[in-house]
């Protein structure tokens, strides 16, 4: 199991090189989380809370707002090895004029931001993975809670990035993550003996 990097996830993003049961390291982070996606959700959409922005993203569709290799090129860029469906700009196509702007939904927009976020937080833990000789990378942390898009473009990502020799892996239980680590941590509480 060891070693391995474990990427929280929640309004920042935690990255912590694991080599075993007593060993860890934090070996970088970024700001771009689950705060950045619900708080861009916010300022674009009238999405009243977290939940509703990821409902919103099941209905959504990316392509909408995202330009991708084939805009550009008009297809596959094969001398790069990049598909025609890649993402070459994320909310690329809106620049492109009022028709393009005009046929984009509060769901799309949603799912732009996710893909984005998860997107480049994909690329941020492959790369440290790559710097530390991480083969697995585990993924938790509270914004991966029911949002099973997230860890489908994560996974994509890392996928994508590593040429497929690293792997993204989840917990089940992630939202609590946090806690069952404080639990495990904690001394054993003193018993009240009764008289």
């Amino acid at each position: 199991m060891f070693p391995y990097l474990l990427v929280n996830v929640g309004t920042g993003v935690s990255i912590l090189k694991v080599s075993n049961w007593d060993e860890f390291e934090r070996v970088s982070g970024s700001g771009l989380g689950g705060g950045t996606y619900y708080g861009l959700c916010r300022l674009l959409t009238q999405a009243k809370d977290f939940s509703a922005t990821l409902e919103e993203a099941v209905k959504g569709d990316d392509s909408k707002c995202n330009m991708t290799v084939g805009d550009i090129y008009g297809g596959s860029y094969g001398s790069l090895g990049l598909d025609a469906n890649m993402t070459a700009s994320f909310f690329g196509k809106v620049i492109m004029g009022d028709s393009y702007k005009d046929n984009v939904k509060e769901a799309d927009i949603c799912k732009s931001l996710l893909h984005m976020v998860t997107n480049n937080l994909g690329q941020i833990a492959y790369l440290n993975a790559r710097l530390q000789g991480m083969k697995n990378i585990y993924f938790a942390g509270n914004f991966l809670r029911t949002n099973k898009i997230a860890m489908k473009y994560l996974s994509k990502a890392i996928h994508f990035w590593s040429g497929g020799e690293m792997k993204a892996l989840f917990l089940q239980h992630e939202g609590f993550f946090g806690a069952c680590g404080a639990f495990l941590d904690s001394e054993q509480p003193n018993r009240c003996e009764s008289s």
